[in-house]
């Protein structure tokens, strides 16, 4: 039976990264926009096959096995995307190709590709988030102003969300010195229309990036996912005002499940763009009115983090037995591991013990039923069955 602490099924290997071939790339992006290829099944796919060509001819036999059939992407569906990212300028990069945000890379599921447009080497260097209010004060603007100023001069690029107020101020401010700018769109969506010519600015001096397709108009769920972006490309994020309910705030939420450092600007109690800055400090966020503090703080982080972010050895270099189809599961351990399963999230761990299956078995057997459409997966090892597919 497998152990709690099993490397093999607990802590995915690391992604390959190797520069993509144009059959490759095309695969990757077939892949993701399949159904039900989330960035968990993609990674997992990968892993499996070495390669996307490989892993999209499996899919339809894996999720015939999970028990569904699946919808694959067609071939002239990603050459028109691709083209009409090359069109404005853009490009993909995939979670295993070098030039990946490495931080970004590291976080839980990160998405299996983005868009860039501008100067991708911004990606590499340190980065520290900077978010706010849409409808910020003139004293939050100065304030986020002198800290993006700060910061780009100490040689740190600055990430936000290219929203009205804070996020506009802090890329304005930090243009010479390197900013990144999230979109919850794609990349040629104009969003919101009084940072058009802000958002071609950034274009051709900063970064642009996203994880949405050319021409995708965002949809309010998509901007929560911006959000988990932004915070995961920096090593800490600076909230300077934000309301007690607003998007701020869950930046600041996804920054902390991260790992990443939550630093806040105290405000005056008695104005309502405050109270989710206030309310960030009395829960653990560090107390920040200067870029130096923020510096101080993140400087054993950052040390630290540069050595975990080695690059992973490439495809060619991995040895033969890592490239290999999954094994043949029997029917009855897939039932086992469905009947395992319920519609209350249960971590991998526990389903490995309470089937008795080894850890190559059962993700296989959790990517077929993931590809089928079978089971929803909620972050940190956990996954449930959809009701509709019970035994």
């Amino acid at each position: 039976m497998p152990k709690r602490d099993d490397p093999d099924l607990f802590t995915p290997a690391p992604l390959p990264i190797a520069k993509l071939e144009p059959e490759q790339r095309l695969a990757c992006l077939r892949l993701i926009r399949s159904d039900n290829v989330g960035p968990v099944t993609f990674r997992e796919l990968i892993n499996h096959y070495g390669g996307a060509v490989q892993a999209l001819d499996a899919l339809p036999e894996l999720a015939r096995r999970g028990g569904r059939t699946l919808r694959i992407c067609p071939t002239d569906r990603a050459e028109r995307e691709l083209e009409a990212a090359a069109k404005i300028g853009a490009e993909i990069v995939f979670t295993i190709e070098p030039g990946y945000p490495a931080l970004l890379a590291h976080v839980e599921a990160p998405p299996p590709a983005v868009y860039l447009k501008g100067d991708a080497r911004l990606l590499g260097r340190p980065a520290i988030a900077i978010v706010g209010s849409r409808l910020a004060s003139a004293a939050g603007i100065t304030l986020a102003r002198r800290f993006a100023g700060d910061l780009g001069k100490r040689g740190f690029v600055t990430v936000s969300g290219l929203a009205r107020g804070i996020d506009a101020a802090v890329h304005e401010a930090s243009l010479a010195t390197g900013t990144i700018a999230v979109v919850a769109g794609g990349i040629d969506y104009i969003y919101p229309p009084e940072n058009a010519r802000l958002q071609a600015a950034i274009a051709e001096r900063g970064c642009l990036l996203t994880e949405m397709p050319p021409g995708f108009e965002p949809r309010a769920k998509d901007f929560p996912r911006r959000n988990r972006l932004v915070s995961g490309m920096a090593h800490g994020v600076v909230v300077v005002e934000a309301a007690r309910r607003s998007g701020t705030l869950s930046t600041a939420r996804m920054a902390g499940e991260q790992g990443r450092e939550v630093f806040a600007v105290p405000g005056h109690p008695l104005d309502p763009r405050a109270e989710g800055t206030n309310h960030l400090l009395k829960n653990g966020a560090t107390l920040v009115t200067c870029a130096d503090d923020v510096l101080d703080a993140l400087a054993p982080v950052i040390a630290g983090t540069a050595l975990a972010m080695e690059p992973h050895a490439a495809f060619e270099d991995l040895p033969p037995a890592t490239i290999r189809p999954p094994p043949l599961i029997g029917g009855s351990d897939r039932d086992r591991v469905v009947v395992a399963m319920g519609p209350n999230p249960i971590p991998i761990d526990d389903l490995a013990r309470a089937t008795e299956l080894g850890a190559r078995e059962l993700r296989v057997i959790l990517m077929e039923l993931d590809l089928a459409g079978r089971i929803e997966r909620h972050g940190q090892g956990l996954v449930s069955l959809k009701p509709e597919a019970a035994v």
